[in-house]
């Protein structure tokens, strides 16, 4: 298991891009490391004591140290991101030795493994700031949930932001038909559904079907395949790790799988109809999500009943007001597939997804 040293912490993720450097002469803790580096997705340099050029020290992103090599180490300069690695959890000079390297950590084998692994994965990958992530659901049936994720999606890929567009609703229409994709080469859900611990964001974004140059995650046409918790955690947190925005369309209920998707956003917007019926049905919804997500606002849509609008409508459901999502009568699709939703830049929803990312970005202080 990992134990910290009390002295400097380590770099912030992506200072120092580059390989992992593993120092040990043990050919069993080696292999043990080279598979740990296998796993997340890293390329380590491999030195059995200290470098012969200074630089290679220096500017590794992490240095793995393992306890046979912390005496030939002790003359090294002082940085951080070194982690001393052994095996004997009883031996009472591991502690020692870590102070006199320098160690920001003490790592015994196996039990922290999982620990070195999502370690390594952040230095190989670079972990930045992470994907300012809004999820959608429609507070009734039909209310066009899935048509604005996708406008929004769609706007902050033409804004030049890295995107990705998760469908998380496996009994709705599937949005790779609402961006005309569906034969799209690429990975859907059922490849995922196995997933555990720490996934790779970079093989996820590239494993996905790419259209309108954002990233998809959808359905198959195949049988309905429920997909764990635990799959839905690992998928997008490797996708938030990539940075830019990820946006989630979800179903209108709250299970186990969709409760780890709504703990992963920054944000929800329930798109409501201005019905009383409609805000009836919302209200329950948003009853449920807002135990989970902490900024739930509300999209409204006209046409409005008599005596309703967006702020009555707000109000009535006790949440901030996130703007009114306008109709665009010129969004039409057919079979050969037309333009997604939001493609048209100067049409009314694509205006509204771009004023909604400008003033939610300077909320979360850019991406």
């Amino acid at each position: 298991m990992p134990g910290t040293v009390t002295h400097d912490p380590p770099p912030a993720g992506g200072a120092r891009p580059g390989r992992p450097l593993i120092v040990t002469e043990d050919a069993g803790l080696l292999d043990d490391l080279l598979r740990l580096c296998a796993a997340a997705g890293a390329t380590p340099e491999v030195r059995p004591a200290l470098p012969d050029q200074r630089g290679n020290w220096e500017a590794a992103p992490l240095v793995l140290v393992g306890d046979d090599a912390a005496r030939r180490v002790r003359g090294a300069a002082r940085r951080r991101g070194v982690v001393l690695v052994g095996r004997d959890q009883d031996d009472p000079g591991v502690w020692r030795r870590a102070v006199e390297i320098g160690a920001d950590h003490v790592l015994m084998l196996p039990d922290g493994e999982q620990w070195l692994v999502d370690r390594i994965a952040d230095v190989a990958e670079g972990v930045g700031r992470p994907a300012l992530t809004v999820g959608v659901i429609g507070g009734r049936g039909g209310v066009g949930a899935s048509t604005l994720a996708c406008a929004l999606a769609v706007t902050s890929a033409r804004e030049g932001l890295r995107t990705l567009l998760v469908d998380a609703d496996p009994l709705g229409g599937g949005l790779d038909v609402l961006l005309g994709g569906e034969t799209a080469e690429g990975l859907r859900w059922p490849a995922f559904a196995a997933s555990r611990g720490r996934l790779g964001g970079g093989a996820l974004e590239e494993s996905l079907p790419e259209l309108h140059s954002l990233r998809l995650l959808s359905w198959d046409r195949g049988d309905r395949i429920d997909i764990p918790p635990q799959a839905v955690q690992a998928v997008l947190a490797a996708a938030r790790r990539r940075g830019g925005t990820v946006v989630v369309d979800l179903p209108r209920r709250v299970d186990n799988g969709v409760t780890e998707a709504l703990a992963q956003l920054d944000l929800a917007l329930i798109v409501v109809p201005g019905e009383l019926r409609a805000v009836a049905a919302a209200g329950r919804i948003a009853s449920a999500v807002g135990m989970v997500v902490r900024d739930l606002r509300v999209a409204v849509r006209g046409p409005y009943a008599p005596g309703l609008d967006g702020r009555e409508v707000a109000r009535l459901l006790k949440l901030p007001l996130a703007g009114e999502v306008p109709v665009e009568p010129a969004l039409r699709r057919s079979r050969e597939g037309t333009a997604p939703p939001g493609a048209a830049p100067r049409g009314p929803l694509a205006r509204f997804c771009k004023e909604f990312w400008e003033r939610t970005l300077v909320e979360a202080g850019g991406v």
